[in-house]
């Protein structure tokens, strides 16, 4: 069987990504009940990180101990990436001692090159383009609030930038049909090469008002306004994203049943207000644990061998 990789949601079929999302859910409920499954006995992922993370390295560290694997950190710090080694060797050499690489990087395309000459799995951790595995733990959070047959008639408020979390929800509203509004600076629109693909294939609007993306929605989700990178960037951003804050009044334009969702780390006071993120709207705690299992149960298919039905 040939390899697969997970870059981007795409690297699913519709059927898969609902299947994916019912086994993340079986495995929740699995370990909180005290059982145990270990499908990945005796394998290794080795994990690349060009970017800081903690969610990123703990939820695939644990979810591949939890699978009854092996996860070994590489950094550029410490590794020969960071002395000039190309991604195509690397990729071979890796692809000789492990079972599965995930990266989270800069540029998506050093994802794509690790994936063209890797003979294993590849899956995406994080690039500036995308964030694949953050939407799987928010596709799971909303399927465990609303159900999945929902899923379809959500709608959906991004608000602030129109960064590599806002393509996800994007891509996923093309996959799943639901409603996303993105309410952005115009200076910070979401990549227009995107927006053109998706243009009449998904219910895509992009605003410049926060509480109009809001009003009705069930689901409100945000991001930091300066990203891993961006960080000279943060004072000239705080003034230009000042309007995009999803405090109450923003969130009092949503249904009555909205959740509020942020991928974490959060600035309060800044994309948040901390009666939000600290209200009883908010799951982003939930929405950080379904990390794990949503990353267990793609793994579970990609390094297992599970067909998802």
């Amino acid at each position: 069987m040939s390899k697969r990789d997970f870059l981007a949601l795409t690297d699913l079929s519709t059927p898969e990504l609902y299947a994916l999302l019912n086994r993340a859910i079986e495995l929740k409920d699995l370990w909180r009940k005290g059982g145990r499954t270990t499908p990945l006995a005796g394998k290794t992922l080795a994990m690349i990180f060009e970017k800081a993370s903690t969610r990123t390295r703990v939820s695939f560290e644990v979810g591949m101990f939890q699978l009854g694997g092996h996860a070994l950190m590489i950094s550029t710090a410490t590794s020969q990436l960071g002395r000039g080694e190309t991604i195509e060797d690397t990729a071979k050499v890796l692809s000789g001692y492990v079972d599965g690489i995930m990266i989270r990087t800069f540029e998506h395309s050093k994802v794509e090159e690790l994936a063209r000459h890797a003979t294993i799995p590849i899956i995406n951790g994080l690039t500036d383009f995308n964030h694949p595995c953050q939407l799987l733990a928010d596709l799971m959070t909303a399927v465990e609030v609303f159900g999945a047959a929902r899923l379809k008639d959500l709608k959906v408020a991004w608000i602030g930038d129109g960064n590599n979390m806002a393509h996800s929800w994007m891509i996923a509203a093309k996959m799943l049909g639901f409603e996303l509004r993105i309410a952005c600076p115009e200076a910070y629109m979401p990549n227009a090469e995107l927006v053109a693909r998706l243009k009449g294939e998904a219910r895509i609007e992009i605003l410049h008002d926060a509480a109009a993306a809001a009003e009705g929605a069930h689901i409100v989700t945000t991001d930091v306004w300066a990203s891993m990178g961006q960080e000279a960037e943060q004072q000239a951003r705080a003034a230009v994203f000042a309007p995009f804050i999803v405090n109450a009044e923003v969130m009092g334009r949503a249904a009555s049943d909205a959740i509020f969702l942020h991928c974490l780390p959060a600035h309060r006071g800044e994309e948040v207000s901390a009666e939000v993120i600290d209200g009883p709207q908010s799951v982003v705690f939930q929405e950080a644990e379904n990390r794990l299992h949503a990353q267990k149960a793609l793994m579970e298919m990609l390094m297992g061998g599970r067909v998802l039905r």
